[in-house]
């Protein structure tokens, strides 16, 4: 159970479906509800399918490019370092008119759910605690970010704006903590400690 809080963490932090909620409610403004939910469901198999497909070839990739562990914990912590560092000192998310047809894949799907710092987290967590634990942390944040697009008007009327930020700037806060840690641990394995 340990492992699986120390999976799920990180990746909660990583998919922060509260924070891409904004972006969510800007993409689907003026959609139907019938329309919103199926783009809904269509985001979470995406980005399952993404996700786990990574989650499992990825270490397969990483050995094909001739990368190792401990070179993958260091980039993979830099690229997330970056990704926090520009989300939390953004002032504002933009996004560009999508179709209504295919948003639900792209971009809300991958890269808002499934993204950059989705993709290392797993990776990296799959390494250190193994992959049964990384795959049910990853598909319950993800199902946990279709019930918050799912009930996303009512959490933006609880939150509001400025809640959603913060909480957003919080978890990239976190984010920013660990990816330190993830090049520490990259650079103690260099070291051989």
């Amino acid at each position: 159970m340990k492992y699986f809080w120390l999976c799920f963490v990180p990746l909660f932090v990583a998919v922060d479906a509260i924070g891409v909620l904004p972006l969510f409610l800007g993409f689907t403004e003026g959609i139907k509800a019938v329309k919103v939910r199926k783009i809904v469901l269509q985001s979470i198999l995406t980005a399952l399918v993404v996700g786990l497909a990574f989650l499992f070839l990825g270490e397969a990739i990483l050995r094909l490019l001739g990368i190792s562990v401990a070179d993958f914990m260091i980039a993979g912590g830099i690229v997330l370092l970056v990704i926090s560092i520009n989300d939390i000192i953004a002032f504002e998310k933009k996004h560009k008119a999508v179709d209504e047809d295919s948003m639900g894949a792209v971009p809300i799907g991958v890269p808002l759910i499934v993204g950059p710092a989705v993709l290392t987290t797993s990776i990296l967590l799959v390494r250190e605690y193994g992959p049964w634990v990384t795959v049910l942390a990853l598909v319950i944040n993800i199902l946990i970010a279709g019930v918050v697009f799912w009930f996303s008007g009512a959490i933006n009327k609880i939150l509001g704006k400025t809640g959603a930020k913060t909480f957003s700037k919080l978890a990239h806060l976190l984010l920013a903590a660990i990816s330190v840690m993830i090049m520490r641990k990259g650079i103690m394995i260099y070291l051989g400690k």
